[in-house]
């Protein structure tokens, strides 16, 4: 493969569970709702608004009240979780390699400039992506592979040339309309859940994997 994509949130970084923590905090400590863990964790994917449309409806928030509480949720997230920010195990050296190799990467998230900027600089690893896609520059979210096409476009890689990273089903999924391959990072999602994706070449608990680091 000529080319990397990685997803953020859940693939470099074990951080769905304090993203989940945050929202679930703000709907119900601040919104006013009672959602259990397992109700805010299933909508999690996707732009932040989007999320929040699918807790409360189309009625809720003005886009500009989505656009404070949005900024809200991540504040609470990274103060939470950054005693705890690390990359997944031998991802470090994966990137290295990847790197010394010549092979283009790039970020593809739905997550803000806001919260890549706080894993890249935190850990030191911006060097690495030539190309950052993040929520800002698509219109269309996971599962529409707009996010992926955008990032090869700008690699100047064929999409079937890329392999793309990710945790979570509809990433996998955007994978596939992009018609790219994926490797799938069972951090936060049963692989059960990927069964009905074809292009899925492995699972992988981490970047430690013998056969996701053959891929350099």
């Amino acid at each position: 493969m000529k080319a990397f994509i990685f997803d953020l949130n859940g693939t470099m970084i074990h951080d769905m569970e304090y993203h989940t923590r945050a929202w679930q905090y703000l709907f119900n400590h601040d919104l006013g709702a009672n959602f259990t863990w397992e109700e805010v964790k299933r909508q999690m994917y996707g732009k932040n608004p989007e999320v929040m449309v699918r807790m409360f409806g189309t009625d809720r928030f003005t886009d500009e009240e989505m656009t404070h509480w949005s900024l809200e949720k991540e504040k609470r997230y990274q103060q939470e979780f950054l005693p705890h920010l690390a990359l997944l195990p031998g991802l470090p050296a994966f990137l290295e390699r990847a790197h010394q190799q010549g092979i283009p990467m790039a970020i593809g998230s739905a997550a803000i400039p806001f919260n890549i900027d706080f894993v890249l600089d935190n850990l030191n690893i911006r060097h690495y992506f030539t190309t950052i896609v993040s929520a800002d520059d698509v219109v269309l979210s996971k599962p529409h592979p707009e996010v992926f096409l955008k990032a090869a476009a700008l690699l100047q890689v064929a999409p079937a040339d890329c392999i793309v990273f990710e945790d979570v089903p509809k990433g996998a999924e955007a994978a596939l309309n992009a018609g790219m391959k994926a490797v799938v990072l069972t951090t936060t999602h049963d692989v059960a859940e990927f069964a009905h994706l074809p292009n899925v070449l492995r699972y992988a608990s981490d970047f430690t994997d013998e056969v996701v680091n053959a891929l350099v």
